[in-house]
Order: C-alpha cells, then structure tokens, then sequence
C-alpha cells in the first residue's frame, strides 16, 4: 500500500469493459513525509474518492483484488481515504486541513 494524493481525473469516452463504470483518478504518489515522490500515475477509483483528497492505492497484482473483475486491466487503484497521518512527532494532516500539505 502507498499514499498518495488526488490531484485529477481522466475522462474516457471508451474503456476495456471490465473498467466501465469506474472512476479513472490521477494520484501524485507522496512519500513518508507527505511529499512529492515519482510522477503521477492513474489509478482506479473503488471507493469514491474525489479531488484534493488524500487516499490510500494498491499496486501491481493487487490492484485488481478491490475490484469486481478480476482481471481488470490495472496497475493502480485506490482503496481508502486518509482521513488524518500522526507520526512521532504529532499530527501531519488532516482530511480538509490542507495547510499542512504542501504540494
């Protein structure tokens, strides 16, 4: 599992028929520190996430297991929403506090 933040979507007029009706979201990977790690990728969407929000993806063979077909072709796809990250050293976001994350 990875962290990553919603920062677009794809809009596609036609999809492989197991990705109908799903979601296509671009996610900028973040590393521990909630910064900027890699290029961006896109990622389907199983849960409802939207845009500017902090959410938890799945890569690779994984990524088809939250989805109803399994053999769905995707490299990514988004499992959860992060509602607040607390390290060692307190609180580093909070789901609608942006100020904290700085992208």
């Amino acid at each position: 599992m990875r962290i990553g933040y919603v920062i677009g979507s794809v809009h596609s007029t036609k999809k492989y028929p197991t990705l109908r009706g799903n979601k296509l979201l671009i996610v900028q990977p973040l590393n521990h520190r909630l910064k900027k790690t890699g290029n961006a990728i896109v990622c389907v969407d199983s849960i409802g996430a939207g845009s500017n929000e902090m959410v938890i993806f799945v890569e690779a063979r994984e990524a088809t297991i939250p989805l109803e077909e399994r053999l769905t072709p995707t490299d990514a796809t988004i499992t959860g929403i992060v509602e607040r990250v607390d390290t060692e050293k307190g609180l580093i976001y909070k789901k609608g506090s942006n100020e904290s994350l700085k992208l």
